[in-house]
C-alpha cells in the first residue's frame, strides 16, 4: 500500500466532512484534496518528478497541509525544514537531500534568498506570499494519478550527526504508514467526529498524527503560530479530542488562567514528547486537563518506542517510579540496555539504549559512512543512556552524545561551538545543556577568552542568533581565562562542566 492511494480512499468516503480547520477556515476533504492536487500539478509544472525531493519551510498553517497532500499526490519526497533555523542549516538540508524545489511561507523567504543560485540541484523557490492563492488556483484541478509503490521514498526527516550537521532519515511509503499507525496503538481510538489538534508543527513530530486522522475521516486542526490563549480557545470551540504538544507548550497551556476554567469534556488525549519534561510540568498539565496526558518516547531513527497512558504514568507500582519513566516498550518494539561493548545487561543496570522497531532507520540519506555507527546488526543505537526496571519501565537518564533537545528541537553543541569559536576573543568554547523551566533544557556556553577580552554574553548570543537562528542561542554564557577541562587524549569534557548544573534537578528525559 502507498499513502496517496489510501488518502484517495478516505476522500471517497468523506468528501463533504471537515478535513482541515485553521484559524480562519474550515475545508472539507474534497476542498482540501483539490488544493493538494493543484499544488501537486504546480510542482510537476516546475519539473518535479516522482522521487524528487521538495523541501518545505513553513508555520503550522494551511500551506503546511497543502504541501503534506501535494507532495504525496505528486510522488515527491517531502523534506521538512525547521522554521526556527537559519540560512546555513536550511542550505545544508537542501543540499544534502538534493531538493529541487523549496516551498516557503513568505515570512522565511529572505532566509532562502539566492540559494537556488548557490545549490546546483535547487531549481525553484516557491514563495507563499500574496500571489500564492492566485498561483495555486491557476493550476489544474485534475488529479495527476502519479503511481508510487510501497518501497518508494515518502519523506526525509533530519536528525543529529556526529559532526553536528543534520542527517537525513528517509521513510518509504510503507514505513510512514506503519509508523503513523504505531503512534496511535495506545492512544484513544479515532472516531469519525474526532478532532486532532496540532500545537506542534505537522512538518515534524505532530505530523505522525495527521495522516491517520485523514485516513479515518477525522478532522485535523492547525492552530497556526502558538499562542496559549488562542490554542485553549480553539480547543474548546472545535471540541478537540486529541492534541500533540511538546512539554514547553504544555507548560504554557497549563499556566494560562483559561486552562483552569475551560471545558475539557471532549479532550481524550494530550500527547507530549519531543523534549525533556519536568515533574512540575507533568503534574500541572494533569491538574489543568485531567487524566488525559500520554507520553511518547523515541527518536527520528527509531520511533515510537514507548507510549505511556495516564493509567501507567500516574500509577503506584512497587519497584518503579512511573512519573520519571519514559514508559514501557510497545509490544512491537524491542528495547535493550547494552554496555560499552554492545552486550545486553541485566534489568536494572545502566547502559546505552538500543532499539529495533518497524519503519526504523534504513540508512542516513547520502551518508553511508555515518550509518554503521548508528545501525548495528539491525539495531539502532539511540546514544541515550538509560535503564529498564523489573516492571518494564524505561528510564532515560542522559545522552551519550551530548545532544541538546530544547522545546522539541535538536541542538548540537559542536555547531554552536564552531560559530562561537570564530569570535576573535574566544580561545575555546564548550556548549552543553542546562535545565530550563520553559524548554526543558537549553544551551549554555562556557568560553575561555584571552586576557583583556571585551566580549560580552550579549555579543555571543547575537553571533549565534545571526548565524544559526534564535532557538539555538545560549540561555547563559560564562567566561573564564582558564583552559577548559579535557580528557587525557585532549577531548573536551562537556560532562564535567554540565553535571553541576543538573545537581538536584530532574533527570534529562527526551521524547519523539
Amino acid at each position: 500500500m502507498d499513502v496517496p492511494s489510501l488518502m484517495r480512499q478516505a476522500l471517497s468516503f468523506n468528501e463533504d466532512r471537515p478535513a482541515v480547520v485553521t484559524e480562519h477556515r474550515t475545508l472539507t476533504f474534497s476542498q482540501m484534496w483539490e488544493r493538494g492536487v493543484r499544488l501537486a500539478n504546480g510542482l510537476i509544472g516546475l519539473g518535479v518528478r516522482p522521487g524528487d525531493r521538495v523541501a518545505g519551510l513553513e508555520e503550522n498553517n494551511l500551506g503546511a497541509a497543502d504541501l503534506f497532500l501535494g507532495c504525496a499526490i505528486a510522488g515527491a519526497v517531502r523534506v521538512p525544514l525547521y522554521a526556527r533555523n537559519r540560512r546555513l542549516s536550511h542550505g545544508q538540508m537542501i543540499e544534502q537531500t538534493q531538493a529541487r524545489v523549496v516551498v516557503t511561507d513568505h515570512t522565511f523567504v529572505d532566509d532562502l534568498r539566492d540559494l537556488d543560485r548557490e545549490i546546483a540541484t535547487l531549481d525553484h523557490i516557491v514563495d507563499r506570499g500574496d500571489d500564492y492563492e492566485q498561483w495555486l488556483g491557476a493550476q489544474s484541478a485534475e488529479d495527476p494519478m502519479v503511481e508510487v509503490g510501497p518501497d518508494d521514498w515518502y519523506i526525509i526527516r533530519h536528525s543529529a550527526g556526529t559532526t553536528g550537521r543534520p542527517k537525513g532519515v528517509g521513510y518509504t511509503q510503507h514505513d510512514w504508514l506503519v509508523n503513523c499507525r504505531n503512534w496511535y496503538y495506545r492512544l484513544p481510538n479515532l472516531e469519525v467526529d474526532s478532532v486532532v489538534g496540532h500545537a506542534g508543527p505537522i512538518s515534524h513530530a505532530s505530523g505522525y498524527l495527521f495522516l491517520p486522522a485523514w485516513l479515518h475521516g477525522s478532522t485535523n486542526l492547525l492552530f497556526g503560530a502558538f499562542d496559549a490563549a488562542k490554542v485553549l480557545d480553539m480547543m474548546q470551540r472545535h471540541r478537540v479530542t486529541h492534541v500533540f504538544a511538546p512539554p514547553s507548550m504544555l507548560a504554557a497551556l497549563a499556566a494560562h488562567p483559561g486552562s483552569g476554567t475551560g471545558n475539557w469534556s471532549a479532550l481524550q488525549c494530550l500527547l507530549i514528547g519531543g523534549a525533556p519534561s519536568t515533574d512540575a510540568t507533568i503534574l500541572a498539565g494533569r491538574r489543568a486537563f485531567g487524566d488525559v496526558l500520554y507520553q511518547v518516547f523515541g527518536q527520528t531513527e527509531a520511533v515510537p518506542l514507548t507510549i505511556m497512558t495516564p493509567a501507567e504514568w500516574f500509577a503506584e507500582v512497587p519497584g518503579s517510579t512511573p512519573l520519571r519513566a519514559a514508559g514501557r516498550p510497545l509490544p512491537f518494539a524491542q528495547v535493550e540496555i547494552r554496555d560499552e561493548q554492545g552486550v545486553a545487561v541485566p534489568l536494572g543496570d545502566i547502559g546505552e539504549i538500543y532499539a529495533k522497531v518497524e519503519a526504523q532507520l534504513r540508512g542516513f540519506w547520502n551518508d553511508d559512512g555515518a550509518t554503521p555507527d548508528r545501525l548495528v546488526d539491525g539495531w539502532v543505537r539511540t546514544r541515550d543512556i538509560g535503564r529498564i526496571d523489573a516492571n518494564g519501565y524505561l528510564y532515560v537518564l542522559d545522552r551519550a552524545d551530548d545532544m541538546i533537545v530544547s522545546g522539541g528541537f535538536n541542538i548540537w553543541p559542536a555547531e554552536l561551538e564552531t560559530v562561537i569559536a570564530d569570535h576573535p576573543d574566544v580561545v575555546e568554547v564548550a556548549v552543553f545543556a542546562i535545565p530550563d523551566a520553559r524548554w526543558g533544557e537549553a544551551p549554555m556556553a562556557v568560553c575561555c577568552v584571552r586576557d583583556g577580552a571585551q566580549v560580552t554574553g550579549e555579543d555571543i548570543v547575537r553571533l549565534v542568533v545571526d548565524t544559526l537562528g534564535s532557538y539555538k542561542k545560549p540561555a547563559r554564557v560564562d567566561f573564564t581565562t582558564e583552559p577548559l577541562p579535557k580528557s587525557p587524549v585532549g577531548k573536551l569534557m562537556r560532562k564535567a562542566l554540565r553535571d553541576p548544573h543538573w545537581a538536584g534537578h530532574d533527570s534529562r528525559v527526551g521524547g519523539g
